[in-house]
């Protein structure tokens, strides 16, 4: 005899979007082999609802991140990864099924969660280091996230679940929202993205002087939320004794993040904040201080950095190969190497620096 299915999970999400779409029949999108037996895709569907306001798109939501069916794991207080995503994509009138680009990326939001266990909240961001949709003319390069302003967070038998939104940011986009902070930098877009939908078309919103003013005003007032980056290269070595002198140590950096890194340190220790960069098999913790020096540890370098010295290097980091030096502390340098930006096939599609 074959037991009943328990969808009590999958059904709460479909209660939320009919409230919100009534009797529409979605386009649905399953998964025919279950990721958990060898499948390719970890989510078990996708919903496409045709929405009009405040112009045509596609409102998808996920089916997979929390818990559908029985309550799996020992987290009571959430279901799953406690969150399920949704993305508003740009629809034209005649367009009958939504673009299968968008519902790819979303599986590999999928793959992406299943492999690492790093979960999404209100506030992230991602770089996808090229165009959000392959091969597409167009500038959104990375996603934000946010709560979706349409759908509340829910309480399901098998614990909460939040709806959070993925946006199609560009590259200069998403350094502001590094150097100040995502919801403060999509709040300040709201009339120029409405509902926020990803329109691959659309260009930077920096180039609004509106928005522009309130990303420069909100780094002068609040600095940045950024407290972590992370860094392919990156590297520590420490400098050596010789006869007569000591050479300085060097801490390497890619040019793609360098420029970055500047912009953090005026937003995080020129307002007394940390900040971490963590590379493979490294830490660097840059600390605000009244005397600049370091710790070197086997993993781990605490780099010390006064007001003077924080913002020399704010000034001086640039996506340019240089050296970089202190003019007051002559312990350390930053040597700023090129960056090969590669296509999914290894190949080098373009370097910075």
């Amino acid at each position: 005899m074959n037991e009943e299915v328990i969808t009590s999970g999958w059904d709460a999400i479909e209660e939320q979007m009919t409230r919100l779409y009534g009797a529409q029949e979605p386009k649905h999108y399953g998964t025919l082999i279950p990721y958990r037996v060898g499948g390719n895709d970890p989510l078990d569907g996708i919903s496409a609802y045709k929405a009009d306001k405040p112009f045509p798109h596609w409102h998808l939501v996920t089916f997979g991140f929390s818990e559908l069916y029985d309550k799996e794991s020992e987290d009571i207080d959430y279901s799953g990864y406690g969150f399920e995503l949704t993305f508003r994509v740009a629809r034209e009138e005649t367009e009958e099924e939504p673009p299968a680009w968008a519902l790819n990326l979303l599986q590999n939001m999928g793959r992406y969660v299943f492999k690492s266990g790093n979960i999404f909240a209100a506030g992230d961001y991602m770089d996808a280091n090229g165009p959000i949709c392959l091969d597409a003319d167009t500038q959104l390069t990375a996603l934000a996230f946010m709560e979706d302003p349409e759908l509340p967070a829910i309480h399901t038998p098998n614990g909460r679940v939040e709806f959070l939104q993925m946006v199609g940011i560009t590259e200069d986009e998403l350094e502001a929202m590094k150097t100040w902070n995502t919801l403060g930098l999509l709040e300040a877009c709201q009339e120029a993205l409405p509902g926020y939908i990803t329109d691959l078309s659309r260009d930077c919103l920096l180039q609004i002087p509106a928005v522009s003013e309130a990303v420069n005003s909100g780094i002068e007032r609040d600095g940045s939320n950024t407290g972590f980056l992370y860094i392919d290269q990156l590297s520590w070595e420490p400098g050596k004794k010789r006869l007569f002198n000591k050479t300085p140590a060097i801490l390497t950096l890619g040019a793609k993040q360098a420029g970055t890194v500047g912009k953090l340190l005026r937003g995080r220790l020129l307002k007394g904040k940390d900040l971490t960069l963590a590379g493979p098999g490294l830490r660097i913790v840059l600390e605000p201080t009244e005397a600049t020096d370091y710790e070197a540890g086997e993993n781990e370098v605490r780099l010390k950095l006064d007001e003077a010295a924080a913002s020399e290097l704010a000034e001086g980091l640039r996506p340019i190969e240089e050296m970089v030096g202190i003019s007051t502390y002559k312990g350390m340098v930053i040597q700023v190497v090129k960056t090969f930006i590669k296509d999914q096939e290894g190949n080098v599609v373009s370097t910075i620096g």
